[in-house]
């Protein structure tokens, strides 16, 4: 198995940081700044939109980051330790998180990327808005939006955060965050982190364009719709059915729709598509930005169609168990190989050939590419979302009422398959919705993850599959051991990792 250990340095005197985001704006020069100093940086218009640019780097750096899909990535950490995912390759840490048999002593330190990545990321956040704050900028607006585009990625960077380690101490006065000398400071309650978040996302929707009017150069970068559905998921992680509703029924009126063809919305085809997709990460080789799924799912006897070669790991598998779930007449499962071409025309039976599981392609291949690394564009959120959101959280206030039914009807009539059944009752009905996020959600976002804590059930898949060793605090990666003592015990572990 190949891995690679990324490491971001957020420090805008590094070249590197202020270009990798430039395939989110491809009409970004790339400019190197040797020295950062306050004569030399904050001047101008362009200072402003690298530093904005630089935030954006924690993305997808090299395909390794958060939103890269190798095991430091939300999408492999999440779904290895759901039912979606399993690996066939040998590193320690892969079974460990299907049993959720988690420590502070889990391989490759895997268990603390997001805190050791983003809690810097969201430090240079804080201290960049409050920078451009200071700024004179000739035009309002422009600065208003990079200003709301930090504090996007601040409640972005933060949800991460809470959703895998709880609250955590960000700091968010600008001069404290630029001191390195700053006193630690404690883990807020739950109640001050959800409300940090959801102040910095409604402060950024109210600062940036909708998607309608973002220009093509542009996309990647949040809009007021990613701001708003990064609230939904708050919410949902909250349980807050009544504003679920209220941001879903906002984002409804902004000119969405599902697609026509499932697999079209992975492709590289779709690149800049705004039709479904609320947030992507956009992915370009030469930008050290980049999609490597392909080659961490694609086996290596696979022959595509196309005949275009591509690099082929063979490590992530669905496991037989949930594959069989899906209804075979589920057009979903045609990302999904039981059964796939090889060189010379044979086809090759996964199942029958011992494979503990069915193939996740989820991507389309990138035509371009030349080694592991594909510019189709990750997607992070998308419009499917925001109607199976809302539909849970009508249900969950009102019952399985008409309008609940004909949501989760439009995504199943995409797929092939009628409406859900007549005459549901409410928990009948959210056990129908478990299934179909399944079905529409696989390995994308991290969602399986949130949904089985939501439902309460994420503990009891891992027990259920024979762990012995899940214990209800692992809903909660644990704090870095380094963090801790660099607080000298200011900061708290977690329960059931001391």
């Amino acid at each position: 198995m190949k891995r690679k250990n990324t490491y971001i340095s957020i420090l805008l005197t590094s070249l590197g940081l202020m270009t990798l985001l430039a395939s989110c704006e491809k009409s970004l020069d790339e400019v190197s700044y040797d020295k950062f100093s306050g004569s030399s940086f904050y001047k101008t218009e362009e200072d402003a939109k690298l530093a904005v640019t630089a935030v954006y780097s924690s993305m997808n750096s090299g395909g390794y980051s958060i939103w890269g899909v190798g095991y430091p990535g939300i999408v492999a950490q999440s779904s290895a330790s759901t039912d979606e995912m399993v690996v066939s390759w040998g590193w320690p840490g892969w079974p460990l998180f299907n049993q959720l048999n988690l420590s502070e002593t889990f391989p490759g330190d895997a268990l603390f990327q997001f805190y050791n990545i983003l809690m810097p990321t969201i430090t240079n956040a804080t201290i960049n808005i409050g920078k451009i704050e200071a700024m004179n900028i000739a035009d309002g607006n422009l600065k208003k939006r990079y200003i709301g585009e930090l504090k996007a990625l601040r409640a972005h960077y933060s949800q991460i955060l809470y959703n895998y380690y709880g609250p955590v101490p960000v700091r968010l006065d600008p001069v404290e965050a630029a001191n390195p000398d700053a006193k630690p400071i404690p883990r807020p309650s739950q109640q001050d982190m959800v409300a940090q978040i959801e102040k910095d996302y409604k402060e950024a929707a109210d600062a940036l364009p909708a998607a309608s009017e973002q220009g093509s150069a542009d996309y990647g970068r949040f809009t007021k719709d990613a701001c708003l559905m990064g609230l939904v998921k708050l919410y949902m992680h909250e349980k807050k059915w009544p504003e679920v509703i209220t941001t879903c029924r906002s984002i409804q009126g902004m000119g969405h729709s599902l697609q026509g063809n499932y697999a079209d919305i992975f492709s590289y085809a779709n690149n800049g598509s705004k039709q479904e997709i609320l947030l992507a990460v956009s992915c370009r080789p030469d930008a050290n930005s980049t999609n490597i799924w392909l080659a961490h799912a694609l086996p290596g006897n696979y022959a595509d169609p196309s005949g275009k070669e591509v690099t082929q790991w063979g490590g992530y598998k669905m496991p037989w168990a949930t594959y069989d779930k899906f209804n075979p007449n589920d057009k979903r499962l045609a990302r999904l190989l039981a059964k796939w071409p090889t060189t010379g025309g044979a086809t090759f039976d996964a199942r029958a050939n011992g494979y503990i599981g069915a193939i996740p392609m989820k991507y389309g291949i990138d035509p371009n590419a030349t080694g592991e690394g594909h510019g189709t564009n990750i997607v992070v959120w998308r419009y499917a979302d925001v109607l199976l959101s809302l539909a849970e959280a009508i249900n969950e206030t009102s019952g399985p009422t008409a309008e609940a039914y004909n949501l989760v009807k439009e995504v199943r009539n995409r797929a092939g398959l009628g409406g859900l059944p007549d005459g549901l009752g409410k928990d009948q009905f959210r056990d129908k919705l478990k299934d179909e996020r399944l079905f529409e959600f696989w390995c994308e976002g991290g969602i399986r993850r949130e949904d089985l804590i939501r439902w309460g059930t994420y503990i009891k898949r891992a027990t259920d599959a024979g762990s012995t060793f899940a214990k209800p605090e692992f809903v909660l990666w644990p704090i870095p051991r380094k963090a801790i003592d660099e607080s000298k015990g200011v900061i708290k572990q977690n329960p059931g990792y001391n």
